[in-house]
This record gives structure tokens, sequence and C-alpha cells, in this order.
């Protein structure tokens, strides 16, 4: 009941420049039919005329909310993290030089006494254990409409209050870049974004938040949405999507962030896991014979708390900001099943460029392919929560469907061009390997 509809948009261009516009953008709801905003977009699934001279310096890996914006940290906690670890280092260093400084026979009562209290010794470090375990566990909240536990240390008002000095940084650092609301890209993000929210106000963490708009005017192909609301989109995304539903789809996912409260869960984990690290960094420089050897203790023990926990963890809650924020396209009307195609279209935009495929353990990003994938897994509970909103019918074939065949051509129409006597590899020219496609 009221709910506006997101109509599908066709037989138009993707736009290069908002101000020379084709196509339209409607919401419609029972009683007024609002004002449109006209923007150049392709229909769903159509690569860009323009796809095929994509060069580095535009197309790039698609980075929702850069690691400061996916994890901004209390203030105090940003003074006194790296004091901690000094403290740690200086007293495990001591410690060494402490040990060596001993007369042998000292050193042997010592481990002497070590011994026969071995059992009282092995209680303490349990009870220190025990206490982590406990403060983990009555630590635990649910996440907003998933339902997931995670642990969450600081709180969300903590958050809100730091947005604001986030917010006047990048204010400050693209005073000079930001569109006008008058311009028409900036119109067609701001009645997305009021869309989306508007459909999904029946859930309090999105009804609770202000959002507002603000498009910048660089080159790459970015979005991130602050906790306390501000939306920051580049026009090098709006110049990436095909169509209107891809658009939908990435702010959904950026909305969802700010939703989920993703940014105190990941400060939580962080802060959490660096005061566990505490305990190992004073140890490895109490026991390595030497500073180099514990500088190099210390990076290892680093890098492996960010390749089991930290980028494992932004993945985790990459693929469920994909997850919520499908589900408020669906809930906005939005055709779903363009979103998945977005992640192909940059896939193959790297591909044709013969950029380097990095392994996705190295990412705090799911891949593309696999992020398509996940996608295209959750599309159809996100068809049925599209119907049970009462939208309308989704018209005209699927985009996937869309961007296969157009794929097949392209490739085809490659080989066609190919010299017959040519032995050397093209780097230029696309290669047979879309599995998802």
């Amino acid at each position: 009941k009221g709910q506006r509809c997101l109509l599908n948009v066709s037989n138009t261009k993707v736009y290069k420049n908002a101000h020379h516009s084709l196509g339209r953008l409607c919401f419609q709801s029972p009683q007024t039919l609002e004002k449109t905003t006209s923007v150049q977009i392709s229909s769903a699934g159509q690569l860009p005329p323009h796809f095929s001279s994509w060069n580095p310096q535009i197309v790039r890996c698609f980075h929702t909310s850069p690691s400061f914006q996916a994890a901004p940290v209390p203030l105090f906690w940003i003074i006194v993290k790296p004091v901690q670890k000094l403290v740690a280092i200086i007293l495990g260093r001591s410690i060494r030089k402490w040990w060596k400084a001993l007369p042998p026979n000292k050193r042997e009562l010592l481990k002497e006494s070590a011994r026969k209290n071995k059992w009282k010794i092995l209680l303490g470090v349990s009870s220190l254990g025990v206490l982590f375990v406990v403060f983990y566990f009555t630590h635990l909240e649910e996440t907003p409409i998933t339902g997931r536990a995670r642990l969450l240390v600081f709180g969300k008002e903590h958050f809100r209050e730091l947005s604001q000095l986030e917010y006047d940084m990048w204010m400050e650092k693209f005073k000079d870049k930001m569109l006008p609301e008058t311009d028409a890209r900036f119109q067609v993000v701001e009645r997305v974004v009021g869309h989306l929210s508007e459909s999904s106000k029946d859930i309090p963490q999105v009804s609770a938040l202000k959002w507002v708009i603000h498009v910048v005017d660089e080159p790459e192909i970015n979005a991130f949405v602050l906790p306390n609301g501000e939306v920051f989109v580049f026009t090098g995304l709006l110049n990436a999507v095909s169509d209107i539903h891809q658009l939908s789809f990435i702010l959904g996912h950026e909305i969802a962030h700010a939703v989920l409260e993703h940014a105190a869960e990941k400060a939580s984990l962080v802060h959490f896991l660096d005061f566990l690290s505490l305990i190992f960094l004073t140890v490895i420089w109490a026991i390595c014979p030497r500073d180099s050897l514990a500088v190099v203790g210390q990076w290892i023990q680093s890098k492996l708390l960010e390749f089991m926990f930290d980028r494992p963890y932004s993945r985790t809650l990459e693929a469920e900001a994909d997850k919520v924020g499908l589900q408020f396209a669906a809930k906005a009307c939005v055709d779903v099943r363009a979103s998945s195609v977005f992640w192909q279209q940059l896939e193959l935009a790297e591909t044709i460029q013969g950029q380097p495929k990095l392994p996705e353990w190295l990412s705090t990003h799911p891949s593309h392919e696999n992020r398509a994938e996940h996608l295209d897994r959750l599309i159809p509970e996100a068809l049925k929560i599209r119907e049970s909103c009462n939208c309308p019918s989704l018209s005209g074939p699927d985009p996937r469907l869309v961007f296969k065949l157009t794929m097949q051509q392209f490739l085809d129409s490659s080989e066609d061009q190919e010299p017959p006597n040519s032995t050397k590899q093209d780097l230029s020219k696309p290669k047979r390997d879309f599995p998802h496609a």
C-alpha cells in the first residue's frame, strides 16, 4: 500500500554527461506522479557505447567504503592504540634485557620456581583467557535485519559523533568538486536514495537517519556512506553503471553499510584483536634474542592478523551489505537482476585492459566474479520480496542474458578482426575467460 514504483528505462544510452540527457527516471505513487529527472541511461544489461574505450584511469576496482570510511574508530582509541603498542614493545624488551643481565644461578632458581608453581601460572593464564571470553560474549549483539551475532564494543553514537569530523574532512577535500543541487546527476542520486529510504522506512535504522547527498565530480568509480547518513557518490560511478537499476543496487549496498552499523562492528573487532595482540607482542620482544628478529616477528604477527581475521571479516561485511542492499532495491521495485551484471562489466573491463587478477584473499572485497555469483544466488529471494511489495511485473529480457549474448557477439567480432597470421597475444583484446558470464 502506498508503494512507489521504479519504472524500467529503455531505448536510451549510457550518459557521459547528464546535462545532455534523454532517459527518464520515474517514481510513481498512488496519488501523484512526482516530477521526473532526465538523465542518459541505457536499457538494462546493455553495454555502454564507450565501454571498449574505457581506460585504466577511469575503470578500476570498485571500492565501496574505503578502509577509513568502513572502520572509523573513537578518537581516544586512535591516540591510545600506538601508545599501547609502544608500551608492549618497551616492556618486552626490558624483560629480555633483565633476563640476560641475571647471573646464571639466579636464572636457574627462577626456572626451578616456575616448574614448582606451573599449575599456579597455568591457572593465572587460564583466568586471563576466561576474562577475554567473558568480555567477548557479554558484548555480542544481533545485527539489524540479518540477525547475525557480532561483537560490538563501541556504540553507534560514538561513530555518528566522529562522522561529523570525517564529513568535514571530505567536504574540505572535495569542496571545489561538489556538484550543485541543480545538476541532473545530483538530482538522479537524490531521487534514487530518497526512493530507497522511503521504500524501507518500516526499518527503524533506515528511518532514523537523515540521508544527505553529495555528488563529487571525480572519475573514480566509488561511493560510500558515513555512519551519520552522509552519502558521497563519485561521477565515475555514474558513468560506469549501465542503467538506473544498477545504480539503485549500488547505493542500496552503501546504505546497508550504514544501517547495519558495519563501521562500529569493524572497529570493535579491530579493537579486540589489537588488545589480544599486545600480549603476543610483549612475548615476541621478550623472547627474541635481537631487536631485528623481534621486528620481523612483529611484522609476521600483524600480517597473520590481517589475512586471517581482518580481510576475511571485511569480505564478510561486504557480502552482507550486498544481501541487504539487494533487499532494499527489491522493496524499491528495482530490477534486481541487473545487480550482478555491474560486477560482470567491471570484470570484463579489467580483462580487456589486461589487468592482473589478484587472489581474493589479498583483498578486503570479494572478487568481481564471486560477487556476481553471490548476487545471482540471492536474486530469486529478492524477486519474491519485490513481488510481495506489489511491484509491477518485470518487462523485457533478463539483463544477465542480454549481457551474455552481447559478450558473445563482442568476442566473436574481436576474433573476426584478428589477423590470421598473428601469433602474439594482444592484451588489449578480451580472452574467452568469463566463467560466470
